[in-house]
Protein backbone atom coordinates (compact mmCIF):
# COMPACT_ATOMS: atom_id res chain seq x y z
CA UNK A 1 0.00 0.00 0.00
CA UNK A 2 1.42 3.35 -0.90
CA UNK A 3 1.25 6.54 1.58
CA UNK A 4 -0.96 8.40 -0.83
CA UNK A 5 -3.27 5.12 -0.09
CA UNK A 6 -3.47 5.49 3.52
CA UNK A 7 -7.00 6.58 4.76
CA UNK A 8 -6.82 9.58 6.90
CA UNK A 9 -6.49 9.17 10.67
CA UNK A 10 -4.42 6.24 9.98
CA UNK A 11 -0.32 5.18 9.99
CA UNK A 12 0.58 1.87 8.61
CA UNK A 13 3.11 -0.28 10.88
CA UNK A 14 6.75 -1.75 9.73
CA UNK A 15 4.61 -4.88 9.26
CA UNK A 16 1.75 -3.35 6.85
CA UNK A 17 -0.89 -3.03 8.90
CA UNK A 18 -3.44 -0.15 9.05
CA UNK A 19 -3.43 1.91 12.74
CA UNK A 20 -6.26 4.42 13.75
CA UNK A 21 -3.67 7.03 15.28
CA UNK A 22 -6.32 7.45 18.44
CA UNK A 23 -5.10 3.92 18.81
CA UNK A 24 -1.35 4.31 18.80
CA UNK A 25 0.44 5.70 22.16
CA UNK A 26 1.47 9.27 21.67
CA UNK A 27 5.03 8.41 22.43
CA UNK A 28 5.04 6.09 19.32
CA UNK A 29 3.46 9.40 17.08
CA UNK A 30 5.92 12.04 18.33
CA UNK A 31 8.85 9.41 17.50
CA UNK A 32 7.14 8.85 14.32
CA UNK A 33 7.05 12.71 13.36
CA UNK A 34 10.64 13.41 14.68
CA UNK A 35 12.06 10.69 12.72
CA UNK A 36 9.85 11.98 9.85
CA UNK A 37 11.27 15.30 9.75
CA UNK A 38 15.18 14.52 10.25
CA UNK A 39 14.61 11.59 7.59
CA UNK A 40 13.24 14.84 5.04
CA UNK A 41 15.76 17.38 6.43
CA UNK A 42 18.76 14.79 5.47
CA UNK A 43 17.54 14.33 2.06
CA UNK A 44 17.37 17.50 1.52
CA UNK A 45 20.85 17.89 2.27
CA UNK A 46 21.84 15.18 0.08
CA UNK A 47 20.50 17.17 -2.91
CA UNK A 48 22.15 20.23 -1.70
CA UNK A 49 25.37 18.39 -1.28
CA UNK A 50 24.42 16.14 -4.80
CA UNK A 51 24.66 20.01 -6.49
CA UNK A 52 27.34 21.22 -4.87
CA UNK A 53 29.62 18.26 -5.88
CA UNK A 54 28.38 18.94 -9.76
CA UNK A 55 29.46 22.28 -9.38
CA UNK A 56 32.19 21.80 -7.45
CA UNK A 57 33.72 19.28 -10.19
CA UNK A 58 32.71 21.42 -13.27
CA UNK A 59 34.24 24.60 -11.77
CA UNK A 60 37.34 22.97 -10.93
CA UNK A 61 37.59 21.77 -14.73
CA UNK A 62 36.80 24.65 -15.98
CA UNK A 63 39.49 26.26 -14.36
CA UNK A 64 42.34 23.72 -15.60
CA UNK A 65 41.03 23.92 -18.81
CA UNK A 66 41.04 27.95 -18.66
CA UNK A 67 44.67 27.61 -17.09
CA UNK A 68 45.98 24.70 -20.11
CA UNK A 69 44.43 27.41 -22.53
CA UNK A 70 46.43 30.69 -21.18
CA UNK A 71 49.57 29.10 -20.00
CA UNK A 72 49.56 26.46 -22.57
CA UNK A 73 50.33 24.20 -19.45
CA UNK A 74 48.32 21.20 -17.61
CA UNK A 75 47.74 20.79 -14.25
CA UNK A 76 45.73 17.76 -14.07
CA UNK A 77 48.36 15.53 -15.44
CA UNK A 78 47.75 12.26 -17.25
CA UNK A 79 45.95 10.90 -14.23
CA UNK A 80 43.63 14.13 -13.56
CA UNK A 81 45.27 15.01 -10.09
CA UNK A 82 45.74 18.61 -9.35
CA UNK A 83 45.97 21.09 -6.59
CA UNK A 84 44.79 24.46 -6.10
CA UNK A 85 46.34 26.72 -3.98
CA UNK A 86 44.47 29.89 -2.31
CA UNK A 87 46.99 33.13 -3.15
CA UNK A 88 47.48 33.43 0.31
CA UNK A 89 48.51 29.73 0.91
CA UNK A 90 45.82 29.28 3.85
CA UNK A 91 43.32 27.47 1.54
CA UNK A 92 43.94 24.33 -0.53
CA UNK A 93 41.54 22.27 -2.93
CA UNK A 94 42.51 18.63 -4.29
CA UNK A 95 40.90 16.98 -6.77
CA UNK A 96 42.33 12.92 -7.04
CA UNK A 97 41.33 10.66 -9.33
CA UNK A 98 41.36 7.15 -7.86
CA UNK A 99 41.33 4.22 -10.13
CA UNK A 100 40.07 0.61 -9.33
CA UNK A 101 42.18 -2.16 -10.45
CA UNK A 102 41.76 -5.60 -11.35
CA UNK A 103 43.60 -8.94 -13.18
CA UNK A 104 43.00 -11.05 -15.57
CA UNK A 105 43.17 -14.84 -15.87
CA UNK A 106 47.18 -13.68 -16.53
CA UNK A 107 47.61 -13.65 -12.81
CA UNK A 108 47.04 -17.39 -13.08
CA UNK A 109 50.15 -17.69 -15.04
CA UNK A 110 52.21 -15.30 -12.84
CA UNK A 111 51.25 -17.54 -9.64
CA UNK A 112 52.17 -20.32 -11.75
CA UNK A 113 55.90 -19.10 -12.41
CA UNK A 114 56.36 -17.84 -8.71
CA UNK A 115 55.08 -21.15 -7.23
CA UNK A 116 57.90 -22.48 -9.81
CA UNK A 117 60.58 -20.42 -7.98
CA UNK A 118 59.27 -21.17 -4.28
CA UNK A 119 59.35 -24.50 -4.48
CA UNK A 120 63.14 -24.35 -6.06
CA UNK A 121 63.91 -21.81 -3.41
CA UNK A 122 61.93 -23.27 -0.08
CA UNK A 123 65.57 -24.32 1.65
CA UNK A 124 66.59 -21.30 1.08
CA UNK A 125 64.47 -18.96 0.53
CA UNK A 126 63.47 -16.05 2.96
CA UNK A 127 60.60 -16.74 5.68
CA UNK A 128 59.23 -12.78 4.83
CA UNK A 129 59.59 -13.88 1.02
CA UNK A 130 57.28 -16.88 1.51
CA UNK A 131 54.51 -14.79 3.98
CA UNK A 132 54.49 -11.80 1.28
CA UNK A 133 53.99 -14.22 -1.35
CA UNK A 134 51.49 -15.80 0.47
CA UNK A 135 49.29 -13.32 1.45
CA UNK A 136 49.74 -11.47 -1.79
CA UNK A 137 47.71 -13.96 -2.85
CA UNK A 138 45.18 -14.84 -0.37
CA UNK A 139 41.84 -13.41 -0.92
CA UNK A 140 39.64 -10.62 1.15
CA UNK A 141 36.56 -11.19 2.71
CA UNK A 142 34.74 -10.09 -0.83
CA UNK A 143 36.54 -13.06 -2.22
CA UNK A 144 38.94 -10.76 -3.91
CA UNK A 145 42.45 -10.46 -5.08
CA UNK A 146 44.27 -7.58 -3.23
CA UNK A 147 45.96 -5.83 -5.64
CA UNK A 148 48.12 -3.44 -3.89
CA UNK A 149 49.89 -6.69 -2.18
CA UNK A 150 50.40 -8.28 -5.28
CA UNK A 151 51.94 -5.05 -7.03
CA UNK A 152 54.15 -5.20 -4.16
CA UNK A 153 55.78 -8.46 -5.39
CA UNK A 154 56.94 -6.31 -8.71
CA UNK A 155 59.22 -4.35 -6.46
CA UNK A 156 61.56 -6.79 -4.71
CA UNK A 157 64.58 -7.04 -6.29
CA UNK A 158 64.98 -10.98 -7.86
CA UNK A 159 66.89 -11.65 -10.98
CA UNK A 160 65.47 -15.04 -11.50
CA UNK A 161 64.19 -15.49 -15.19
CA UNK A 162 60.86 -17.38 -14.12
CA UNK A 163 60.14 -14.25 -11.48
CA UNK A 164 60.88 -11.68 -13.61
CA UNK A 165 58.99 -13.25 -16.15
CA UNK A 166 56.04 -13.54 -12.88
CA UNK A 167 56.23 -10.02 -12.55
CA UNK A 168 55.54 -9.14 -16.29
CA UNK A 169 52.83 -11.15 -16.26
CA UNK A 170 51.43 -9.56 -12.93
CA UNK A 171 52.05 -6.04 -14.97
CA UNK A 172 49.82 -7.07 -18.51
CA UNK A 173 47.26 -9.02 -16.12
CA UNK A 174 46.64 -5.70 -14.22
CA UNK A 175 43.67 -3.72 -15.33
CA UNK A 176 41.89 -0.15 -14.49
CA UNK A 177 38.27 -1.43 -14.15
CA UNK A 178 36.98 1.93 -12.89
CA UNK A 179 38.04 5.14 -11.04
CA UNK A 180 36.80 7.71 -8.73
CA UNK A 181 37.19 11.42 -8.50
CA UNK A 182 37.59 12.66 -4.78
CA UNK A 183 37.63 16.28 -4.19
CA UNK A 184 39.10 17.41 -0.48
CA UNK A 185 39.55 20.85 1.38
CA UNK A 186 42.04 21.68 3.40
CA UNK A 187 42.63 24.37 5.56
CA UNK A 188 46.57 25.93 6.76
CA UNK A 189 47.18 25.22 10.45
CA UNK A 190 48.66 28.60 11.59
CA UNK A 191 51.74 29.34 10.00
CA UNK A 192 52.65 26.02 9.75
CA UNK A 193 53.18 24.50 6.56
CA UNK A 194 50.58 21.62 7.80
CA UNK A 195 46.88 21.94 6.35
CA UNK A 196 44.02 20.12 8.61
CA UNK A 197 40.98 18.79 6.19
CA UNK A 198 37.43 20.65 6.07
CA UNK A 199 35.59 17.76 6.98
CA UNK A 200 32.34 17.66 5.34
CA UNK A 201 31.23 14.08 6.68
CA UNK A 202 28.37 14.72 9.16
CA UNK A 203 30.17 12.15 11.63
CA UNK A 204 33.29 14.16 11.49
CA UNK A 205 31.86 17.88 12.54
Amino acid sequence: MKAQDIPTGYKRDAQGRLWEEGNIKPIDLARDTLVIELVEKAKAEREQLMKFKAEMFGDIEAFVEMSAEEYGVSLGGKKGNVTLLSFDGRYKVVRAIQESLSFDERLQAAKALIDECLCDWSQGARPELLTLVNDAFRVDQKGEIRTARVLALRRMDIEDARWLQAMQAIADACQVVGSKAYVRFYERVGDSDQYKAISLDIAGV
